[in-house]
């Protein structure tokens, strides 16, 4: 039972992260847009593909849950995978600001 509620806490903790630091990228995407810094149409590519190894990288990790015996590590193993990509983004959109 207290490893339950321990992973429901760490999910928690991993969607609260992800929300707020998501909307920290899209806003400094659309700041970016605003000021005209930057290449921005490769940009908007750069977010696309990233989107999609996201994914794949989700459902290998979902897969590799599923192959442990472990399904109930699924969510929080793959909210990681997303905070992970998305803290990245945040940190290269930040210092490409500073520029």
């Amino acid at each position: 039972m207290g490893d339950e509620k321990d992973l429901w806490l760490r999910w928690s903790e991993h969607a609260l992260g992800l929300g707020l630091e998501a909307q920290q990228v899209i806003a400094l995407r659309w700041l970016g847009a605003l000021v005209g810094g930057g290449d921005q149409l490769g940009e908007s590519t750069r977010m696309v593909a990233e989107k999609a190894e996201a994914a794949f990288e989700a459902s290998l990790v979902v897969a590799a849950c599923l192959a442990e015996g472990r399904p109930d590590l699924a969510p929080v193993r793959t909210l990681a995978v997303y905070r992970r990509r998305v803290k990245a983004n945040r940190r290269r959109l930040s210092r490409e600001m500073r520029r």
